[in-house]
């Protein structure tokens, strides 16, 4: 039996309740936000602040894959606009700035923040709120985050910690590959422990807790990047997310984004013959031929495996993919190459490097190191993250 869902009131839904003597009353107004900045009638927060008779909305502000989510790839930069709803200027993050101008902001006073992160430290929106809590810093403004559900719940931790000498747009601050915390959460320990230092505020969810994925709330799901369409693409991204740094297809243009991951010279059996002989918990590699419709080996047919998540609570996303990524490269050292420069920006460094955090994985897998060796390098570092991050959970 199927059990119920627990109602979540978002962030975006007590400020737009509360907006008549609180934060945003007689501000200008700027909101970052895309497509899937909604309340649960799947009203855009854009159209809500705007037709709000008490907030005075004057810019919205784009990140990754624009204001719409069209945009599909990583360096692929979106134009400043108009937006066609509102009137509003758009400016784009992701253009020759990600960090919000002087000029930008000039007709602003608070940035409102309304955007839904998928649990992993590899994904850029956290990252373009980081830059705007700088510029509202440098510009004397306020940031008000309005908080969303971790879709891969807010306890489970994974992964090494990103090392400072490899911080980038997808990776900013040491944290681990799955961090179990939300936006807000996230804000708080960028601001007070990493020392942004802005005027912020929070406005949290409520009804929401930290065993919760997102299909056990009542949660609205609007995919918020292209190739993150649904919960399993996101359970599996933590460690497939790898793939961006290799020549292997990790299943963009298909229709399982992070789910179907292969290239041209994988023997799709002995791959997934390898993969579940590793007994991993709560996963299952169907081997299997797909054919990217664009990017990697677009029009070709690809040899791989699908990933089947059969137990979510006990699958480790991170090791499953870090697995994944060191058997190609083992049974096809001929064929597997590393993506090569740039990525996100960062044109001196191994591809897959940025993506991890670390160059020791990457030379890890060269060395031959087994997979239970890469691993336990992890726990401590983890463990003191657990710690660290437990000032600035917002939910119980």
């Amino acid at each position: 039996m199927k059990k119920p869902v627990q109602h979540v009131k978002l962030g975006l839904e007590t400020l737009l309740e509360e907006s008549s003597d609180s934060l945003i009353r007689d501000e200008r107004v700027g909101l970052i936000c895309n497509q899937a900045s909604v309340d649960h009638s799947y009203r855009h927060a854009a159209d809500l602040l705007h037709n709000h008779p008490d907030i005075n909305l004057r810019a919205l502000f784009g990140p990754q894959h624009g204001i719409r989510g069209d945009v599909q790839d990583n360096m692929i930069e979106t134009e400043h606009s108009i937006d066609r709803a509102t009137g509003l200027p758009v400016h784009s993050l992701y253009s020759e700035t990600r960090e919000p101008t002087d000029a930008m902001l000039a007709d602003v006073d608070t940035l409102v923040f309304d955007m839904q992160d998928v649990g992993c430290r590899i994904y850029t929106f956290v990252y373009t709120l980081a830059n705007c809590m700088r510029a509202a810093k440098r510009l004397e403004k306020r940031v008000v985050v309005c908080d969303r559900p971790n879709p891969i719940n807010g306890v489970d931790m994974a992964g090494n910690i990103l090392e400072p000498e490899f911080a980038s747009f997808v990776g900013q601050f040491p944290l681990p590959t799955r961090h179990g915390m939300t936006v807000g959460e996230l804000a708080q320990m960028f601001n007070e422990h990493f020392k942004i230092g802005c005027d912020l505020e929070i406005v949290p969810m409520s009804g929401w807790r930290r065993e919760f994925w997102h299909d056990e709330t009542d949660a609205p799901w609007v995919l918020p990047s292209p190739n993150m369409p649904t919960l399993d693409s996101a359970t599996v991204f933590p460690g497939t997310v790898h793939f961006e740094g290799t020549q292997v297809s990790e299943g963009r243009g298909t229709t399982k984004p992070f789910e179907l991951i292969g290239a041209p010279y994988i023997d799709p059996d002995a791959y997934a013959e390898k993969l579940n002989a590793l007994g991993l918990a709560g996963v299952y590699f169907r081997s299997c031929v797909f054919q990217p419709t664009f990017q990697k080996h677009a029009g070709v047919s690809c040899g791989g495996v699908q990933i089947h998540v059969i137990d979510r609570d006990v699958f480790d996303p991170w090791f499953g993919g870090i697995a994944m990524a060191k058997f190609a490269l083992d049974m096809y050292p001929n064929d597997f190459r590393w993506k090569v420069p740039p990525y996100e920006y960062v044109y001196d460094k191994n591809p897959f490097d940025v993506i991890s955090g670390t160059a020791k994985i990457r030379e890890a897998f060269e060395k031959g190191t087994a997979l239970d060796e890469i691993a336990a390098e992890t726990k401590a570092p983890l463990e003191e993250f657990k710690a660290l991050r437990e000032s600035y959970l917002l939910y119980r």
